[in-house]
């Protein structure tokens, strides 16, 4: 029998040690300045390889935000390729697309993303109803993430419309941990921005339904609430994104051995915390 999703999830983190999520969101105008005299593709393409090598040791996930690459058009589309190949399968690879639709298109965004790119999860947008997920539900050897409460400022502005189950957004997660229970492939994304927001997830996800915790680093969410919140019983179920804090931590000739340090730096950080609850009895292995 294929090993689900939200398995596979929880043996990388355990293997890795590790609960970073690094985020390949790449911005030309940010590029590194050795990098500038390419052009804009070749430096992108050099950049992020670079990133990968130097990140691959500390980090358990990557997450690759679609319109980044779509900029670049079909040279775009085939960066997504090469670097799902270089980050392998011993790390989760998360397609930022946040898609929504009726099922047959999203079949297709499914099969794109899984099959012809080789992610290992998507993130995806309620507002369709739960029968837009049925595609992603049929295929349990990969995941979707589920917008809960996102990390913007104008997340509040629907994600906390209330309803009889409290806040909107609590309620998709409620719904979330039904899928998970079900079919062992479902999590949701949480912005680490909101203080309770991974608190108030967790006490509904119970243990073992993945959060992703977007918004840490230069977006400035609380890592300290986000980790004793987010993770479960065994001090995992949570990968923590972090994008520009790791991309361009350094804009000199050093700027990949700069994110690859940073990447540690925020992988000890969050080992500290979470040797923090197993201490007090909260987390076990």
């Amino acid at each position: 029998m294929p090993v689900r999703f939200n398995d596979r999830f929880d043996r990388i983190l355990k293997q890795r040690e590790s609960l970073v999520c690094v985020g390949l969101d790449p911005e030309p105008a940010k590029m590194p300045k050795p990098l500038r005299l390419l052009t804009e593709h070749r430096a992108v393409s050099k950049f992020l390889e670079g990133i990968v090598r130097a990140t691959l040791p500390h980090a358990a996930a990557y997450k690759l935000q679609l319109a980044s690459f779509l900029r670049y058009g079909s040279e775009g589309i085939a960066l997504l390729e090469e670097l799902t190949e270089s980050i392998g399968p011993e790390r989760l690879r998360i397609l930022d697309l946040k898609a929504n639709d009726i099922p047959n298109t999203m079949r297709l965004y499914r099969d794109a993303a899984f099959g012809r790119l080789g992610f290992d999860a998507v993130t995806v947008s309620p507002w369709f109803g739960w029968e837009s997920f049925e595609p992603f539900c049929d295929d349990t050897r990969h995941g979707f993430f589920v917008v809960g409460h996102s990390s913007n400022s104008g997340a509040p502005d629907f994600q906390e419309i209330p309803t009889p189950r409290g806040p909107l957004w609590q309620a998709v997660v409620a719904e979330v941990k039904e899928l998970a229970q079900k079919h062992g492939n479902a999590g949701v994304v949480i912005g680490a921005t909101y203080a309770d927001a991974a608190r108030s997830a967790r006490e509904i996800l119970g243990n073992g339904v993945p959060i992703l915790a977007i918004g840490v680093g230069a977006q400035g969410g609380a890592l300290t609430t986000a980790v004793r919140e987010g993770v479960d019983a065994r001090g995992r179920g949570l990968l923590v994104g972090a994008s520009r804090s790791i991309l361009y931590a350094s804009n000199g000739p050093t700027w990949a051995k700069a994110a690859g340090a940073e990447t540690l730096r925020l992988k000890t950080q969050i080992n500290q915390l979470r040797s923090g609850l197993r201490t007090s009895g909260r987390a076990s292995a």
